[in-house]
């Protein structure tokens, strides 16, 4: 199928008849557990554009969750996916192996961060890839504990659930939790009490405190952090803070392992998002753009460490299934070939003046934040730091009705994250950009 042109064009209100229809259908046959954002149902799509089964085309700033950054058709995906399918669909490369998993293995083995030798293990999702990054370094230490922060996104599974930090809608009910998962506080700058010049040094000493003086350090396996925090509300970290967090866990023998799902692969300007800290991960998970849409998530990280846990510790059914390498293959050739780092440079030097320029004292934008094409708005009452959570979600109520998809994060719903696809053009993105200030201005009044 062709590209669908890059433009925004309604042709019915949104959600079309179609969509109404489809939607009473879900409605019926799921559960009210499975959320929705944007009541639409996508025919096709491609570059930065959604075709809805109406014909509407809807500018696309989610990615599917930063996970079509090459684009939700792009063709070198497509053309390895039907080659693969055509030869196998899966065997479990547990019980006989494919070339596609190791090249994988390689090419992040490759492109993650440090020149030391590494191992990659493949998997189907983040929250599995996360989980298996704690069993590893719980088994190379021989330790128990692991570290997280104060607005942590980490999955939906018990262990991950367990390590995300905002309760509802991700935790309400779903207890007892997994033992042994420790919080510290997260260094938020925006809402840090001591103010955010404070906030690297001051969350840092508060994390040692509570490893050395509460936990123990030598119970300590891992300590586990985004590079910016996803889901948590785009928050990027002080300078500093996460080369002090890694050196912290080194120095008493703990693992530091860097949650890249969202940030990683080109997202904000820069391959994986530690290398703008000059950070070094021992472990780096991987999931979300690596696919580039089929479901495959990776752990990688310094070979002594991957090597600690024996043969049979280690995998899934569908762990590195060999259409979603075929995928991933392409994905990671389109990324390099088309520079989408750069790309997600270019996108922040155009995007973030303009969203800048909504911050102000009388206006419910209280701060802009974000680096490449992860960048985000947080909604206050102006003058204040109160969330208004009410104003994000009306905003992006008007953004969806005018045909431009954005999400709601934060641990106070009062943050939209923008994630277009790195293939987005200069034409599309502008306009999206415009329906959200107009969006914005609508409810400043």
């Amino acid at each position: 199928m062709p590209l669908p042109t890059q433009e925004r064009r309604l042709v019915t209100a949104i959600p079309g008849p179609r969509s109404q229809e489809l939607q009473q259908q879900r409605d019926a046959a799921l559960p009210v557990g499975l959320g929705m954002t944007m009541p639409v149902f996508v025919d096709h799509a491609g570059g930065g554009i959604l075709v809805d089964v109406d014909g509407n085309q809807i500018v696309d700033l989610a990615s599917g969750i930063a996970v079509t950054s090459v684009g939700a058709a792009d063709p070198e995906v497509a053309r390895r996916v039907s080659e693969q399918v055509e030869r196998f669909t899966h065997t479990c490369f547990l019980v006989t192996e494919y070339a596609g998993f190791v090249d994988v293995a390689n090419a992040l083995n490759r492109l993650t961060p440090g020149d030391h030798a590494k191992k990659t293990a493949l998997f189907s999702t983040g929250a599995e890839a996360v989980e298996n990054a704690v069993k590893i370094a719980r088994v190379h230490t021989g330790r128990p504990a692991v570290v997280v922060l104060g607005h942590a996104y980490h999955g939906r599974s018990l262990l991950t659930m367990s390590m995300t930090a905002k309760n509802v809608p991700y935790k309400e009910g779903f207890g007892p939790f997994a033992p042994e998962v420790y919080r510290a506080p997260s260094p938020y700058p925006f809402r840090w009490p001591g103010g955010p010049e404070a906030s690297g040094e001051e969350a840092l000493a508060a994390l040692k405190d509570l490893v050395v003086s509460q936990i123990g350090a030598h119970h300590v396996a891992a300590i586990v952090a985004e590079p910016i925090q996803g889901e948590g509300g785009f928050i990027v970290p002080p300078p500093r803070y996460l080369a002090g967090v890694a050196d912290f866990a080194r120095e008493h023998g703990m693992v530091f392992v860097a949650d890249e799902i969202q940030t990683g692969l080109a997202r904000t300007g820069a391959m994986f998002a530690c290398e703008h800290e000059g950070v070094v991960p021992d472990l780096v998970t991987t999931a979300k753009a690596l696919g580039g849409g089929l479901p495959l998530a990776a752990v990688t990280g310094r070979a002594e460490i991957m090597d600690a846990v024996p043969a049979g510790g280690l995998g899934g059914t569908y762990a590195g299934n060999p259409v979603a390498c075929a995928a991933a293959l392409g994905a990671l050739d389109t990324i390099e070939k088309q520079d989408l780092v750069g790309r997600a440079r270019e996108i922040e030097a155009r995007v973030l003046p303009r969203l800048s320029a909504l911050v102000g004292p009388d206006s419910v934008v209280g701060e802009v934040r974000g680096r490449g094409a992860m960048l985000a708005l947080e909604f206050v009452r102006p003058g204040t730091t109160e969330p208004a959570p009410d104003v994000a979600k009306a905003v992006a109520a008007r953004c969806h009705a005018e045909g431009v998809l954005v999400l709601v994060c934060g641990t106070y719903g009062n943050v939209i994250r923008l994630l277009p696809p790195l293939v987005i053009g200069d034409e599309l993105l502008d306009d999206g950009l415009s329906v959200l200030e107009s969006a914005i201005a609508a409810e400043n009044g």
